[in-house]
């Protein structure tokens, strides 16, 4: 299903165009945030220590069950922002990405390096932004 309320420009004249994302996401409809998203269970315990695959994977159905909460999934997120200690982990996190999302309709996304988290253990963190059709 694909949304209306939704259109895409993956390169805008005189930009490159993107890699695994698309530059500019355009939406109407309601705006939702879903915050950044952990490898925490339903119970709070971490998922995949040391494991960046496993933390992608945990982290993305984190926010598949956040959008749903707010009556959307992944068609509607408009824009990814990943927030990594180590850019190393960005193959796992696309891998996770591309389970969930339609690779040939991806949104704008921002891949940030950052010293921490707000744990150690925590290999990453995942913010979704997403529109719903009015």
């Amino acid at each position: 299903m694909r949304s209306s309320h939704v259109s895409r420009i993956p390169a805008p004249e005189g930009v490159a165009p993107a890699t695994g994302y698309t530059h500019v996401v355009i939406g109407t409809g309601r705006f939702i945030a879903v915050s950044g998203q952990l490898a925490l269970d339903e119970d709070g315990k971490l998922v995949g220590e040391g494991d960046p695959a496993a933390q992608a994977r945990q982290v993305f159905e984190n926010l598949r069950r956040c959008l749903a909460a707010a009556g959307a999934d992944f068609e509607h997120v408009v824009k990814l922002t990943y927030f990594v200690t180590d850019m190393a982990y960005l193959p796992a996190v696309r891998e996770a990405r591309d389970a969930y999302l339609d690779p040939e309709r991806l949104p704008a996304s921002s891949a940030v390096q950052v010293a921490a988290l707000v744990r150690p253990e925590f290999l990453m963190e995942i913010e979704a932004y997403a529109v719903l059709p009015e």
